[in-house]
């Protein structure tokens, strides 16, 4: 799984608009905000509310707001509709397997569905309210555990 700049942009854009949880922002200011340019945060934002994490209001005062609370915004959720599947090969993919000749016996897949399972775990368990409030812990190495049968 890479997140591309898409994603990350559409990330920043959403926590943007909920810190101004309410009010309606211009294109203009969440491109200042963000740091991306207003071209590119159109189609970013076009994306983000045909998935119905943000809606427009037109007119003089018109801009964006979020559609949702940001406790039901899931971060895996968003990078999944906007990325992809969060595997990082397509033979440890849940959602859009891809078959591989050498995957009989292969060492390698336990491990792609690890990283897969862990990314999967930590995305799925974070909202856009913990970003928000700052809620991510830094996991130490020692925190990791990897299991033997």
């Amino acid at each position: 799984m890479k997140v591309s700049s898409k994603g990350e942009y559409a990330l920043r854009s959403l926590l943007v608009l909920g810190q101004h949880q309410g009010t309606v922002m211009t294109i203009q200011e969440i491109s200042e905000k963000t740091l991306v340019s207003i071209q590119y945060l159109e189609k970013i934002l076009l994306q983000l509310k045909k998935l119905d994490y943000v809606q427009s209001k037109r007119g003089a005062k018109g801009g964006y707001l979020l559609h949702k609370s940001p406790e039901n915004i899931i971060i895996g959720e968003v990078i999944r509709n906007l990325e992809g599947p969060l595997s990082p090969m397509g033979c440890a993919s849940i959602t859009q397997y891809e078959p591989c000749p050498l995957e009989q016996g292969c060492q390698l897949k336990p491990l792609w569905s690890l990283v897969r399972d862990t990314i999967a775990y930590v995305l799925e368990r974070t909202t856009l309210e913990d970003l928000l409030l700052n809620r991510i812990r830094l996991m130490k190495g020692e925190d990791f555990v990897v299991f033997k049968e």
